[in-house]
């Protein structure tokens, strides 16, 4: 039977993406499973295939599916150093993780303004580099943004900090992502480039060794990404 997906009002894209991350996140279909085939979803869902597309970019974009050519998309494994975070899935809970992401980073950010090596310090600019490579390629960039954010936390030479971030994992990313709207997923181009911008602010004031703006760089970014989780 064909159902057409527009309930929410966002469109149709915005709608197969909240079923699929739904079937995902509660383990409904299952890591390394294959998402149904195109014409399977254009079928079920009643939508074009390009409302199909879409939503499988925005899916790739959170880290939720890898897609390879010619095989289809596969679910990935929800990454699971992060086991405190299994228990993050309403909205209202990846708001709070942000509130504390806000308070832990920024001062992380702050201390390694005034304690990374030069060698940390590199670190962190492959990390920025990295992350700066994904726009071609969305599936990477949740690997690519953790990394900035524990490379900032190894630079604060504190090892709770650097424990803290590691113990998150890759979870710490996604989880936010999967409650993005469409307009400010990395997939979207623009939006990309603010978020890169975001990054290599906490970069350049950590690379000036000023804790303040660190500090400040480190709240903007993480405060706006709350915003946009509001939006």
């Amino acid at each position: 039977m064909r159902v057409r997906y527009a309930v929410s009002g966002r469109g149709l894209a915005y709608d197969l993406v909240e079923e699929l991350k739904r079937r995902i996140l509660s383990g409904e279909v299952a890591p390394g499973d294959k998402l149904p085939a195109e014409n399977s979803l254009v079928e079920e869902f009643g939508v074009s295939r390009t409302v199909v597309r879409e939503a499988v970019s925005r899916l790739q974009a959170a880290g939720l599916v890898e897609t390879f050519q010619g095989r289809g998309s596969f679910v990935l494994e929800i990454p699971d150093r992060a086991s405190g975070l299994r228990a993050v899935r309403s909205h209202h809970d990846v708001l709070e993780l942000m509130d504390f992401r806000i308070g832990v980073e920024s001062e992380a950010a702050a201390l390694a303004a005034g304690r990374r090596s030069a060698h940390q310090l590199k670190g962190i600019e492959r990390a920025l580099d990295e992350f700066r490579r994904v726009g071609d390629d969305p599936g990477r960039s949740v690997e690519a943004d953790f990394s900035f954010h524990l490379k900032v936390a190894v630079a604060s030479g504190n090892r709770f900090y650097r424990e803290l971030i590691e113990s998150f994992g890759p979870m710490m990313i996604m989880l936010p992502r999967t409650r993005l709207n469409a307009a400010y997923e990395v997939s979207d181009a623009a939006h990309l480039t603010r978020v890169v911008h975001e990054h290599e602010n906490i970069y350049a004031a950590i690379e000036r060794s000023d804790p303040e703006a660190s500090r400040a760089a480190a709240r903007v970014h993480l405060t706006n990404t709350r915003a946009r989780l509001r939006a």
